[in-house]
């Protein structure tokens, strides 16, 4: 399998980033531009997730900014990447969601998590709730399998009964719902409810063991008769190796950040360049961005269909955390030119899908 095969897919995963130097306004208004970009060059998705409280995220209301990026653009599938389930209201996302659909037929995804978000001050403001640490996970898990449950309950919903709760706008209303994760619980619990299955290759690049318990764990639903798995890779391309290993250097420093605990926004490349570094620290900083994929889109190319023939599957979702919004759109543009038959900007999603 290759990336210049017919049925292999690429979409966007953006965290409308602030970097170094921006503003929460400048990140979501540079995300709808790289949205209407990738609908032009053919690319399937774009989703954007929901982080609370992160100084060097935007992207915190995903189902708002997607109703923008849906309106601001024509054949792209739009969705989150994902709402986080135990943050909400299961009714409330049919509701939103169910809305969307209406609106954007046949265009919008549900991508769904359970991660906390933030930290745990963030949490509990979102929340109104403060949960015991020591038991957090457990808890999460315990109860998105619930929550999940009523969920996809309001999107099954054909006429609602007098005196039983509905989601209106999710009646007849329900978007691709996927399952995101990089565990075998999550990977499980997709399975089990006929869901497909995003799996966070760019935190996790070592996955395959996954997707297989995904795969089988399936069990056949109406929406998904097949398993459907995508996974998400962090990739910069440019014109030469050197050039994007040197975009590159805006990720690896932040990375570095977390190792001496005093976390930034995405930095310039320059600023990254003037770093000196501890052997130990480029040992770990490596390892921890090995699924970081940069080059010339003839490298990626290769790197990615490594990628494909080690998973199987056929849709792969970039994000490219790079500082300036011109390289980070001129990225998207060079790998673009690895699609087979981009769809354009006048096909609808579901010759997309």
């Amino acid at each position: 399998m290759a990336v210049r095969d017919d049925d292999v897919r690429l979409s966007v995963l953006d965290t409308s980033p602030i970097v170094e130097g921006s503003t929460a306004r400048e990140a979501l208004h540079n995300t709808v531009d790289l949205a209407r970009a990738a609908d032009a060059l053919g690319y399937h998705r774009y989703w954007v997730p929901e982080h609370h409280s992160m100084r060097g995220v935007a992207s915190a209301a995903p189902a708002v900014l997607v109703a923008r990026i849906a309106d601001a653009t024509n054949g792209l599938r739009v969705g989150s990447g994902g709402v986080l389930l135990p943050n909400h209201a299961p009714v409330v996302i049919a509701e939103q969601f169910g809305t969307l659909e209406a609106l954007h037929p046949g265009r919008i995804d549900l991508g769904i998590g359970r991660a906390p978000g933030g930290n745990s001050r963030a949490v509990a403001a979102v929340r109104k709730t403060t949960p015991d640490r020591g038991d957090f996970a457990d808890q999460l898990a315990d109860q998105l399998a619930d929550q999940l449950a009523e969920l996809l309950g309001y999107f099954a919903m054909s006429e609602p009964e007098r005196g039983t709760v509905a989601a209106i706008p999710a009646v007849g209303n329900r978007p691709d719902v996927w399952l995101l994760g990089q565990s075998s619980t999550s990977a499980r619990l997709a399975g089990a409810n006929g869901l497909p299955y995003a799996v966070a290759h760019h935190l996790n690049p070592d996955c395959l063991e996954q997707i297989q318990t995904y795969e089988e764990a399936f069990w056949p639903s109406a929406a998904n008769p097949e398993p459907r798995v995508l996974i998400s890779v962090a990739a910069i391309a440019a014109e030469s190796d050197t050039r994007a290993e040197w975009l590159a250097g805006s990720t690896r420093l932040k990375t570095l950040s977390r190792l001496r605990d005093s976390r930034i926004r995405l930095p310039t490349p320059q600023a990254a360049a003037e770093v000196t570094w501890t052997q130990d620290e480029r040992a770990e900083v490596a390892h921890r961005t090995r699924g970081l994929l940069t080059g010339t889109p003839d490298a990626i190319r290769q790197q990615l269909d490594a990628v494909l023939s080690k998973t199987h599957v056929r849709e792969l979702m970039v994000t490219t955390p790079v500082h300036g919004h011109d390289d980070r759109r001129h990225s998207y543009e060079l790998l673009a030119e690895l699609l087979p038959k981009p769809a354009g900007p006048g096909a609808s999603a579901t010759e997309r899908y």
